[in-house]
């Protein structure tokens, strides 16, 4: 019989470094209140951790500019409490905490392409899906998800990845990054109107990435009884004809009923439901492989409940 493969978990603590200040909801609480809830659930001993590592400048700059890295380095070594190209603060310990990031999301990619692991969570901060080529913003330095996708290009030549991004807010900087790229296929649900104000359903990709860009954008209120259904609409068929050979998943857990920022109406189940979906796409296409990297998500107890949901979910864990 054929053992099941664990669950990977990428956590490192270098991520709670990344101080954006009192108050802000984007807090070293988040990665506590979420690595609690992981002990606390028992699924622990399912989970193999993957280590963490500083991202090398040549990966970064597949998805940033280098003017734009040269400016995070300078930001964040002259003190400045934001970062000078948008809303995202800075602390002594961004940078680190960034790379950190990065790298890591790169481990459990090659983790799970090697087949170390069956799949993978990765619990990083600051998140990334706002950054751009060339533009933090939104809480976002780098975009790690993007890096994620670039490297298992790269380094393992998966020539097809999808992208699922089920935080409340658009993904413009992962949009933007691959938005003329057939490589990469990117699917996001998300509330509108809302911050960055971008995702129409309009926006389908360019050149030759033109339909390898899915924008489902859904009104406050939404449950994810509804945002499930429009992803099985529109997404599977989707993915018949695109056939991923890797599945990333943004995964924001802002789109859960009672967060601060959101207004969406998400619950536990509802996030183990969307996991499920996901991992029934990456077994029917790409061998089971998925990475799933933290984004949003600002209730701590809600995001700690969600979090373990969806980590359940990936583990096969059922209590």
């Amino acid at each position: 019989m054929k053992l099941l493969l664990p669950t990977g978990l990428m956590a490192d603590p270098e991520c709670k470094r990344h101080e954006p200040g009192p108050g802000h909801p984007e807090s070293a609480e988040r990665y506590d209140a979420i690595y609690l809830g992981l002990c606390q659930s028992g699924m622990m001993d399912r989970l193999e951790k993957i280590p963490a590592r500083q991202a090398l400048p040549h990966e970064l700059a597949r998805c940033h500019t280098v003017t734009y890295l040269k400016q995070v380095e300078e930001d964040c070594a002259s003190g400045l409490s934001m970062l000078s190209t948008g809303d995202t603060p800075l602390s002594p310990g961004t940078l680190s905490a960034a790379l950190y990031s990065a790298g890591g999301v790169m481990n459990a990619v090659d983790a799970v392409v090697a087949g170390a692991v069956q799949n993978a969570f990765c619990l990083v901060r600051p998140p990334g899906h706002h950054a751009t080529s060339d533009r933090g913003m939104g809480f976002c330095v780098y975009n790690h998800v993007a890096v994620a996708a670039r490297h298992a290009r790269e380094q393992h030549g998966i020539e097809r990845i999808l992208i699922l991004d089920w935080d409340v807010h658009h993904g413009n900087g992962t949009q933007d990054i691959f938005y003329a790229d057939p490589a990469v296929f990117y699917c996001s649900t998300h509330q509108s109107p809302l911050y960055p104000y971008t995702g129409d359903q309009m926006e389908t990709g360019w050149g030759r990435g033109k339909g390898t860009t899915l924008n489902l954008p859904v009104p406050a209120g939404t449950s994810g009884v509804d945002l499930l259904r429009t992803l099985e609409a529109k997404l599977v068929p989707a993915m018949d004809r695109y056939r991923p050979e890797l599945v990333l998943i943004s995964a924001g857990f802002d789109a859960r009923v009672e967060d601060p920022i959101g207004g969406l109406a998400l619950t536990d189940d509802d996030f183990r439901a969307l996991t499920r979906f996901a991992l029934d796409l990456a077994r029917s296409h790409s061998s089971g492989r998925v990475v799933s990297i933290l984004e949003g998500g600002y209730n701590l107890f809600g995001l700690a409940a969600a979090c373990a949901a969806h980590v359940a979910e990936l583990t096969g864990f059922s209590s």
